[in-house]
């Protein structure tokens, strides 16, 4: 018989107060002894639940109980692989190393699950585990205090591991869909990949990522949730923000930074307490050196990525069904550009369409010897359309303003994809010939904004 995976959350795990919840928020302020009542009590109740054991297992070890956090970690390493949460798995590694413990068994043992041609993967979708019902839910008893209560929570680690060796033996293994990114990779590769995360806590309401900030990390959910927000800071030409997703276990975020120091292009905020994997840079382009092939995974990825954000906002995706919109990331490019780098040079034949993925260029026309700025153009907006759409040599030049990440679509690609969507044609005709009209009245009324901070020496 095939084990069922667990949900990562028990009870009402779309509020904001569930016993998990409620157990990280008083972890997160130090409430140490009330935070071990509620995630023990968890475990106690639903021992397949791993972020309650990684929860109760860091109390142990804050409360001296080292031996009993080290066998809580091992356990929720084995429930997380289980519940298909290899961030999880790997966040109770991160804790597991911390305290001394030789981790690389555990790498390996994530990387065997869900890395390419793993036997414990099945694209087979299966319906979910019915939801544990936690109405009622109450912590241990507030009269354990110290040594009783963490005793207590000791033999109720030691429990959650008996019923697990009871509930394996002579089943088969669990079965879990490939995870996206992860199960693309061998197991050397993914190995490698998964080791370079560190695990961090956060509360709810807290800011990860600051929109136009620089960054140089990637996250990945390993428990929690929370929201991708444009626009929060008001300076986004007065449009009110907008909410561009919801990330909940398993997902990737901050990837931008990953391909060029572009400033951040959102915000995003914890909804609820959240366990969060974190890469630098460094790390990750260090791993991408020794195994290449995460080099080439990590970059399709984020071109997925960008076209699934780019469909919200971007003219040229908009008009394109949701459906086919992933069949369009073979044809994109991605494009990287240093501040002061052309994207565009004016005169130039049109080569491809440009649509800002990150960061911000400015369109600078030239009128004798005056530069005069024409317009900046944020993440969602479109280059290079007057020359294509309207047939002719382009009429400004287009420079990074700061360090810019675009999905390029060369002319051929373009031809085929208004064939297949005439709509595309439409919007990007208007915008051509409004920013062809306003650059003319730009340059009559010359020099209204001169842009010598643009110009390429």
């Amino acid at each position: 018989m095939i084990r069922a995976a667990p949900p990562d959350l028990p009870g009402a795990i779309q509020t904001t107060d569930s016993p998990i919840d409620r157990s990280l928020a008083l972890l997160l302020a130090n409430e140490t002894e009330a935070a071990l009542r509620w995630a023990a009590a968890v475990v106690e109740k639903a021992p397949a639940v791993p972020s309650a054991l990684v929860i109760t297992s860091r109390l142990l070890e804050q409360m001296g109980r080292a031996e009993a956090a080290v066998e809580g970690f091992e356990l929720a390493v084995r429930r997380a692989i289980d519940a298909a949460n290899l961030p999880l798995a790997v966040a109770a590694i991160g804790d597991l190393r911390a305290l001394g413990v030789d981790v690389n068994g555990y790498l390996d043992q994530v990387a065997g699950a869900f890395c390419r041609g793993s036997d414990r993967l099945d694209e087979t979708e299966t319906a979910p585990p019915p939801v544990q019902a936690f109405e009622g839910f109450q912590p241990l008893s507030s009269f354990l205090t110290g040594p009783a209560l963490t005793s207590k929570a000791t033999q109720i680690i030691h429990a959650a591991n008996r019923e697990y060796d009871e509930e394996v033996a002579g089943n088969e293994v669990l079965l879990s869909p490939p995870l996206p990114l992860f199960s693309a990779l061998p197991k050397e590769a993914l190995r490698e990949l998964v080791g370079a995360f560190e695990m961090i806590t956060v509360p709810a309401g807290y800011n990860v990522i600051q929109e136009g900030e620089e960054g140089a990390e990637a996250f990945i959910v390993a428990r929690g949730e929370l929201e991708v927000w444009r626009g929060l800071s008001g300076a986004d030409d007065g449009k009110p923000p907008m909410l561009l997703a919801r990330l909940t276990s398993g997902a990737l975020f901050g990837e931008m930074a990953l391909l060029s120091r572009a400033p951040r292009a959102a915000t995003v905020i914890s909804t609820r307490p959240s366990i969060l994997l974190v890469a630098k840079r460094d790390a990750l382009e260090a791993v991408a050196e020794k195994r290449p092939e995460v080099a080439v995974e990590l970059a399709a990825h984020c071109r997925r990525r960008m076209v699934l954000n780019l469909g919200r906002t971007s003219p040229v995706l908009v008009a394109v069904p949701p459906d086919d919109r992933s069949k369009l990331v073979e044809r994109f490019e991605t494009r990287l550009f240093e501040k002061g780098e052309k994207l565009v040079s004016e005169g130039d034949d049109a080569a491809g369409l440009h649509l800002v993925a990150s960061g911000e260029v400015a369109v600078v026309a030239h009128e004798g010897t005056e530069s005069v700025v024409l317009a900046t153009l944020a993440a969602g907006e479109t280059v290079g359309e007057v020359a294509l759409v309207l047939r002719r040599k382009a009429n400004a030049d287009v420079i990074a303003v700061h360090p810019t990440v675009t999905l390029f679509l060369p002319r051929e690609d373009f031809v085929m994809l208004i064939r297949e969507h005439p709509g595309i044609l439409h919007g990007l005709y208007l915008t051509a010939v409004n920013r062809d009209d306003e650059t003319t009245m730009a340059l009559d009324a010359a020099p209204a904004a001169v842009g010598d901070d643009y110009v390429l020496l």
